[in-house]
């Protein structure tokens, strides 16, 4: 049983899918579901107001694609802006989940 994706985590996702090169949207969804073991459920309902946001702040760049069978679908890839922000993002998160387990292992020691 997996669990939604948090609202401020979905752009975090998204950018560090496209990092391994351009998708639309519905594959995004699937593939953070893939690799997180289907932990982690990502719903299309706030997955594309997330593409857009994303897309205005010049993160990632929509391209219409037609393909030999079916409609045409938006492919989102990842620009050098939304490159760097992944870079920074990935960094913000280590220093978090450092702290976090630092808690929660047992590691914290409090000052006196």
């Amino acid at each position: 049983m997996g669990r939604e994706v948090s609202k401020g985590d979905i752009g975090s996702l998204v950018l560090a899918v496209l990092a391994g090169g351009p998708c639309h949207g519905y594959a995004i969804a699937r593939e953070v579901e893939r690799q997180s073991r289907e932990v982690l459920q990502m719903r299309e309902g706030s997955l594309y107001p997330a593409l857009r946001v994303l897309e205005a702040q010049g993160l990632i760049k929509g391209s219409w694609e037609t393909g030999s069978s079916g409609p045409a679908r938006k492919v989102y890839s990842l620009t050098t802006q939304g490159h760097d922000a992944l870079v920074q993002k990935r960094h913000a998160w280590a220093e978090y989940a450092r702290a976090i387990n630092e808690f929660l292992g047992g590691t914290y020691e409090q000052s006196a």
